[in-house]
This record gives C-alpha cells, structure tokens and sequence, in this order.
C-alpha cells in the first residue's frame, strides 16, 4: 500500500498540486482521490452544471461527512468520559460540532481559503466554512476509510484545538439546551423548514420548532442549521426566560 505521507506518482502531473500541498500540509497526508477534495471544496454558489442541468457541489458529502464527525465525536467523548452520563456527553458533543465552533476551526486550519465559491455570496452564508469542513471529512472517509478518518479527526483536530476543561465550561447552544430540556420533560420535539425564501444562493430557510405538536418559535438563515439555531434561541428565552444564559448572544 502507498505510504501516505510521500508524494504519489499522479502528483507530478496533476494540475492540482496546489490541493496536494495544502492538504499535506495541513493533515499530514496526499489524497488518494483528489476529485472528493475538489468537490468538498466546491460551494453549491459556484457549482459545476452536469449532465441534464443537474449541479454538482458539495452538499452531498457535507451531509456525509456530518454524520461521521458526530460519529467519532461521540465515540470519543463516550470513551475519554466513562463514568459520565448521556446528558452530559450529547452536551459535549455539540460544543465540538457547534456550527459556530466548525466555522472557527476551519479558518484555524486554513480550509477556508480552499474553498470555491462566487465571490458575491460569502456574506450570505455564515457557515459556509463549516460546511467545508464537513464535506472534507465526508470526502477522507471515502478516499481513506474510517479509520483513518478517525485518527485524523482525534489527532489533527480534537487534540490540537480543544481543551476538555475548557469545553466543559462553556454554555451550550440554544438548540443542545432545548433538545435536553425536551428529554428531562418527556416531550416531543421536531424541526421543521416550513418555506423557502429567494432562489439560488440566496435562498434562506424558515424553520418552525414544535414541541408536543405546538409551534413554539420559528427561524430564519440562509443554511437549515443556522434557523434551527435562531428558533431554538427564541424557543428557549420563551419557554424559559428566567433561565436565560448570562453569555447568550
């Protein structure tokens, strides 16, 4: 098998050579299929227009690569926490997979300089960093496996940008407060995008919160992540006004 760490013979003739580097330089490692970093990079704003009309972004390995990283986020917190609770561990995780928090790794790590996208739609898409994130995650687990996705993530990421203690201490978001009060109280909850507002990049999402069947409080933002964020906001400080958090924003 191909060392990982040295340059693969393709590198010498790709005009992508300044993917390989940044990756390598970045992970410690030269992809094996180039094409998935190209494509997690890719911006659904400056998608590329494929057979019969349909265009080809980044969004499909940005869900991908969401369910792995909370994956191996939970499988990490569940083994360097053994004798805490469900609670306590789903809060964990949401502070190392905030959107907040991915958009501020990415620009740590230099991925937001990788990815491409119409230079008029930045202001529009506040996690659009985060994004590329995840769909970077979902492409090295196609390209390499899990394992070694997991070994990247845990070495390169987790170990490098958190301080556990520190993590404890900070406030939740709006939504982990919200899904974990809805636990303690036995209700239900969902998230629903009720309408969608403009087109092409510009489009914003409106998601309704309800719990126990009732609408509580409704989100707008230009990602379906990012409404959720601004309902479970409202949801909270409605249901919960005198349990406000000192820190929220």
């Amino acid at each position: 098998m191909r060392n990982r760490h040295s340059k693969p013979v393709w590198y010498y003739f790709s005009p992508d050579k300044y993917l390989y580097r940044s990756i390598k330089n970045i992970f410690g490692f030269y992809p094996k299929n180039i094409f998935l970093y190209k494509l997690a990079f890719l911006h659904k704003s400056a998608g590329i227009e494929m057979i019969q009309g349909v265009k080809v972004n980044n969004e499909r390995l940005e869900y991908l690569g969401d369910a792995i990283l909370d994956a191996i986020a939970a499988d990490y917190l569940f083994k360097t926490f053994p004798l805490k609770d469900e609670g306590f561990l789903t809060e964990m995780r949401s502070k190392l997979v905030s959107r907040s928090q991915l958009n501020r790794l990415s620009e740590k790590l230099g991925l937001d300089t990788l990815i491409n996208l119409d230079t008029g739609s930045s202001n529009h898409y506040k996690s659009v960093k985060g994004d590329a994130l995840e769909a970077f995650i979902g492409a090295l687990y196609l390209d390499l496996g899990y394992d070694y996705t997991r070994k990247i993530i845990i070495n390169r990421i987790i170990r490098q940008f958190f301080n556990m203690d520190e993590l404890i201490s900070q406030e939740m978001n709006f939504k982990s407060r919200l899904i974990e009060w809805v636990q303690k109280e036995r209700k239900q909850l969902s998230f629903n995008v009720v309408d969608e507002l403009g087109t092409g990049y510009r489009k914003q999402y409106v998601v309704e919160i309800l719990i126990d069947g009732n609408a509580v409080a409704r989100g707008l933002d230009y990602s379906i992540k990012g409404a959720e964020q601004l309902a479970s906001e409202k949801a909270w400080n409605n249901i919960n006004p005198e349990r406000k958090p000192e820190n929220s924003v």
